[in-house]
């Protein structure tokens, strides 16, 4: 499994003990540091079945400064997606890749599910 994560964040610690606790076998990778690519964001959007907005930290300070609830409507798939890949920080993390499954935030029930 592939864990997208930003160390600061609370949410992703309590993902991160959760994995660990369960012993999880994961690739860590620091989500402001290598941001996902728009081609990996579009392959997990596409399997996630998930609507595009999931994939957008909506409580994040760049979503908000970017005015990006008023934006997003008027933008592309492609465009959401170019701008996603453009700053880890828009992202939603944590986001957890596995095979056949995509999680964007932590839900513990959801991700014990998909455990």
């Amino acid at each position: 499994m592939l864990f997208l994560w930003y160390p600061k964040c609370t949410t992703c610690q309590k993902a991160k003990k959760f994995l660990d606790e369960r012993g999880a076998s994961y690739t860590e990778r620091h989500i402001k540091e290598e941001n996902p690519t728009a081609d990996e964001l579009r392959t997990w959007w596409q399997a996630s079945g998930m609507p595009l907005k999931k994939f957008f930290n909506t409580s994040g300070i760049q979503y908000r400064e970017l005015g990006l609830k008023d934006r997003l409507p008027g933008m592309s798939e492609e465009e959401q997606l170019e701008l996603l890949a453009s700053d880890g920080m828009l992202v939603k993390r944590p986001i957890l890749v596995g095979d056949g499954f995509v999680l964007t935030g932590f839900r513990p029930g959801e991700w014990e599910e998909k455990l």
